[in-house]
């Protein structure tokens, strides 16, 4: 599946956690963060903590693997 943005994302991980049959409160558990960073992180809240995001991805067996876009001379960047 390809993201483009947090909702994208908490999309996502809110499809993954239902198809594995998990409550939020047994995710939060297992992760080791508040119910709350859950629900807003399947909100898709932009501004949830990347290191806890990626625990939580890793928890449900789900990978994001990053794919260099050729901007082009003029595509910005640097």
């Amino acid at each position: 599946m390809q993201t483009k943005n947090s909702e994208q994302l908490g999309a996502a991980i809110r499809a993954r956690r239902k198809e594995l049959n998990v409550t939020q409160k047994d995710l939060a558990m297992t992760c080791g963060t508040g119910l709350r960073f859950i629900i807003d992180l399947e909100k898709g809240k932009p501004t949830c903590q990347i290191g806890k995001a990626l625990g939580v991805l890793q928890a449900l067996g789900l990978k994001i693997q990053l794919v260099s876009h050729d901007l082009g001379r003029d595509g910005g960047g640097e």
